[in-house]
């Protein structure tokens, strides 16, 4: 049995009371598989007073976060704060760059400054380990990263927002609308104060963007998401989708082709025989397709204090076995940059709402519009009143160029016979 590997805490939170109750609760299974212990050695956070359900007292308690990638007790440093920059980008590179084991949980971090991170981690020796950052408990990461190393992944996919999945799903079982629903997942717990993060996408695009990174070898491209989220979604649409065979998920997709690297978070329709359209709740699924592995589903609790400190914990095990390689799959100067894709090349087929004045003339217009494009329309369905007193047209394309869609809905813009804006689901194929 080795020296017990000590660990800088950062954030008690959540997470981080999770981390400590984890530790606790399994040390003796976590000391044998570790082969050696994994003890807690220093703290920190913004409120030294509160109460976090954990006994604190037997931590070194550190008033200036970023002090502890220099405690002289630590070994490993567990950033748990949050945040793309301020107070965890400082700890990281102060960490990584004293050659500080490094194991964080923060998605944003890693999408707007993990290459660089990546670098100082090897400049240094240094461990740097992020399983928790994306879909909490589910070993994603560990599973592209290792278990699929041999593949070239042609695909990869999922849904990476609980709070999103959440508010669809209930939004699906009860018929009840997206604002509704969405203040019942703030009272649960389920959604942040502000939750536009999560519903506007950006949280799913950050986790996206790490997992196109090791999938594919490139850079982190955070900025390279195109991004929707699920606000206008309606529950007249969730009832519209399940009648043509479908349920509406909020889908990120990143995928690797001639014209480069292609990666969007926007509400789809998936399919009902396909396993994306069973996940419910704040569950999360992300599917990676191996040229010689075939399809892989990785489905389980994507956030949560036990899941994403398993997530963490784990990561330190792997520190103090020594088994840790290239943060993203490959060393940091084999990443490539990769080329935004132009998504008006991808073909695929759609879902279009639109609000509409009841007049005379509309469905010719709209016809019109798609037609001029080159839009093919598989089916249009029109429903009785919407509540703000138009009328919902919903229709779904035959298989085509995006960019047809996107010169058909531009040709609507500011149409006087549209009540509001059209609203655009991408079908999962």
């Amino acid at each position: 049995m080795g020296d017990a590997l000590r660990v800088a805490l950062a954030g008690l939170g959540t997470v981080g009371g999770g981390v400590i109750r984890l530790l606790d609760a399994n040390r003796d299974l976590i000391t044998r598989r570790a082969g050696r212990p994994i003890e807690i050695v220093a703290v920190s956070a913004r409120d030294r007073t509160k109460d976090r359900g954990v006994d604190l007292s037997r931590f070194a308690w550190v008033d200036d976060t970023a002090a502890l990638a220099s405690h002289p007790d630590a070994d490993v440093v567990v950033e748990l704060i949050g945040g793309s920059d301020g107070p965890a980008l400082t700890l990281a590179r102060t960490a990584l760059g004293a050659g500080r084991g490094f194991v964080t949980a923060n998605k944003a971090m890693l999408a707007h400054h993990g290459l660089e991170l990546a670098q100082k981690a090897e400049e240094t020796n240094a461990a740097l380990k992020f399983e928790a950052a994306v879909a909490g408990g589910i070993p994603v990461i560990k599973g592209l990263r290792e278990g699929a190393a041999a593949n070239a992944i042609a695909r990869v996919y999922g849904i990476l927002n609980g709070t999103c999945n959440f508010i669809l799903s209930k939004m699906e079982a009860e018929g009840r609308d997206f604002a509704e629903v969405l203040s019942e997942a703030q009272a649960l717990g389920y959604a942040e104060a502000d939750p536009s993060f999560d519903i506007d996408g950006v949280d799913a695009a950050h986790k996206l963007s790490i997992l196109a990174a090791i999938a594919f070898g490139t850079q982190p491209a955070f900025a390279d998401v195109a991004i929707g989220g699920v606000r206008h979604v309606l529950a007249a649409d969730i009832a519209q989708a399940a009648s043509l065979g479908y349920r509406v998920r909020l889908v990120g997709v990143a995928e690797e082709g001639a014209n480069g690297l292609f990666q969007r978070v926007h509400p789809h329709l998936v399919p009902l025989d396909h396993p994306l359209a069973h996940v419910t709740g704040s569950t999360n699924a992300v599917v990676a397709e191996g040229n010689f592995v075939g399809r892989l589903l990785f489905q389980g609790a994507g956030a949560g204090d036990g899941p994403t400190a398993s997530a963490v914990v784990a990561d330190l095990i792997d520190i103090a076995r020594g088994e840790y390689g290239a943060s993203f799959a490959m060393p940091a100067h084999e990443l490539i940059p990769a080329a935004k894709a132009d998504s008006g090349e991808r073909r695929g087929r759609a879902y279009l709402r639109f609000t509409v004045q009841d007049k005379v003339g509309v469905l010719a217009e709209i016809a019109a519009a798609m037609r001029d494009a080159g839009v093919s329309i598989e089916s249009l369905i029109q429903r009785g009143e919407a509540a703000d007193g138009g009328v919902m047209i919903a229709i779904v394309t035959h298989e085509g160029p995006e960019r047809a869609v996107a010169q058909a809905l531009e040709r609507l813009r500011g149409s006087q016979s549209l009540v509001g804006q059209p609203l655009l689901m991408h079908i999962l194929g």
